[in-house]
């Protein structure tokens, strides 16, 4: 697989313009000002690969067996796009709501998007060296001369002057510095661009995930009050049984202790689930206090049942990571154009002036009052100790560097999808599997419940029921909740479909 084309094969030791331009005349310049030292850029190719894993996407995530939200197969469509309002497919209002309410509030997207304006401003300053500056001044002097200057013992004197001047000064772009300084700085705002789009992406998937987090931990704590609940039952009927005479003390003591332990395991999810609380807050640009409680149940959530599935080929135009690091290589492939162009000559049309001078406000403006000036200069590197060509082979080796970090996001990309993918399948499997192993629990307690009642087994055995079932009950939950989960590291890892989204601001100037 070819992860990166370089954008060029070589880098000249001297540009192919080089010795033409040194000996053309300055009046010549503005005629040949087209030639831009430096590599040109193009693209990376893309990957031609049709898959993210060895064996291949099957058709559908195995069937689990279990009826109700989150039980059904994902099919797996692969070449499909994504949605651009991807959390949509959980179809939830209050999910959509919250993350609604995140775009629109959370911080760093209000300073993501200031940075993309201010990347945007620095290439709209740059371009302005492409025309010629002029500077207006107007002044007004007055002072005493030395009358020793015209002869001895001629009186001192005042003398006044206005004048009123337009300088004007030019550098001409003949090996295309400025030009390669603009590109790369038009890289750097598409790189932001891509900064922005990938804080987007990480604050819708970051909320989706604490959502179900919250919805998880919320079931769970329902889980852990119904067991408290057989639990509390359990020991009013050995209480009875102590009355009659057919329990000891110690089987209420047992009881109570089984009791006991499944209340301790209620801290620690109601911390868990205060935590989700106040992340969701932080992600919506609340302060806990202020954000209002999120209602979520797992049921309350639809579990995607046709997962689009991006080609690698479409992938490295949809990641952000990967166009961001796209962006960086082209601003370095733009930098070695500078780093070339400061070892050649610089033309500069300067001190050019004209206005007035006068010693009287009166007569400013006539025309013999007119002044003018004109100027021009040649500057070129002759010895430097091998600074420039230093910077320029680092400039090279910042390339290098660039091109190798790309290869790694792609790699990395690639990987997050595989592991996406294959998440998704084992869920599956595993939410099949704790549903089976919750059936079996709760049908094993309910027969020892039974067997206790009537003497047939001991507390021990009892207490090794309960607790199987409770810890049944809790990983049903979680099986449940990580099947929802993946799917949204799913979408989040293939770019989050922000080509197909219209809201403005988002990402504007590049769909």
């Amino acid at each position: 697989m070819t992860l990166m084309r370089a954008p060029f094969e070589r880098f000249p030791r001297a540009p192919a313009c080089t010795g033409l331009a040194l000996a053309l005349s300055v009046g010549a310049a503005l005629a040949l000002s087209a030639c831009a030292v430096g590599p040109n850029y193009h693209p990376p190719a893309r990957p031609t690969q049709n898959g993210y894993t060895r064996e291949g996407l099957p058709a559908q995530t195995v069937s689990t067996g279990v009826a109700g939200p989150g039980g059904q197969a994902q099919r797996f469509q692969l070449g499909h796009d994504l949605t651009g309002q991807w959390w949509a497919l959980f179809g939830s209002a209050k999910l959509d709501t919250l993350i609604q309410q995140g775009m629109a509030s959370y911080p760093d997207i209000a300073a993501q998007q200031a940075a993309l304006r201010e990347a945007r401003e620095n290439v709209r300053a740059e371009e302005g060296n492409f025309l010629p500056q002029f500077q207006g001044s107007a002044i007004a002097l007055r002072q005493q001369e030395s009358g020793a200057e015209v002869f001895p013992g001629f009186p001192n004197f005042i003398s006044r002057y206005f004048f009123a001047t337009v300088n004007a000064s030019y550098t001409f772009d003949i090996f295309g510095k400025e030009r390669r300084t603009v590109e790369g700085l038009q890289a750097q705002a598409v790189q932001q661009s891509f900064v922005l789009e990938a804080s987007y992406l990480t604050l819708t998937s970051d909320i989706a995930s604490e959502a179900i987090q919250v919805a998880s931990v919320r079931d769970q704590i329902a889980a852990t009050h119904d067991i408290i609940a057989i639990e509390e039952h359990q020991l009013s009927i050995v209480q009875r049984r102590f009355q009659l005479g057919s329990q000891t003390r110690a089987d209420i003591l047992q009881q109570q202790s089984n009791l006991a332990a499944v209340r301790a395991t209620l801290p620690g999810l109601q911390q868990q689930f205060a935590q989700a609380q106040h992340q969701l807050a932080l992600l919506t640009g609340r302060s806990p206090r202020d954000a209002a409680p999120v209602e979520l149940q797992l049921s309350d959530l639809e579990l995607p049942q046709d997962l689009p599935v991006s080609l690698p080929s479409s992938l490295v135009a949809q990641r952000p990571d990967i166009r961001q690091q796209t962006a960086v290589v082209h601003q370095m492939s733009a930098q070695i154009g500078v780093a070339t162009a400061n070892m050649l000559p610089q033309v500069t049309l300067y001190g050019t002036s004209f206005g007035n001078a006068s010693g009287s406000a009166a007569t400013l403006a006539e025309a013999s009052s007119g002044i003018w000036s004109l100027g021009g200069q040649i500057t070129a590197p002759l010895f430097e100790g091998g600074m420039l060509r230093a910077k320029r082979r680092a400039a090279i080796d910042a390339y290098d560097q660039a091109v190798a970090q790309y290869r790694l996001v792609v790699l990395q990309a690639f990987q997050a999808v595989a592991d996406a993918l294959t998440g998704l399948e084992n869920d599956a499997q595993a939410l099949k599997a704790q549903r089976d192993a919750l059936d079996a629990a709760q049908a094993n307690l309910a027969l020892t419940q039974r067997q206790y009642e009537v003497g047939a087994v001991d507390s021990v055995t009892l207490l090794a029921a309960q607790q199987s079932y409770q810890q049944a009950r809790l990983n049903y939950v979680r099986a449940l909740a990580s099947r929802y989960t993946d799917t949204v590291t799913l979408f989040a890892a293939l770019g989050g479909g922000w080509w197909n989204r219209n809201d403005p601001g988002t990402l504007p100037g590049l769909r």
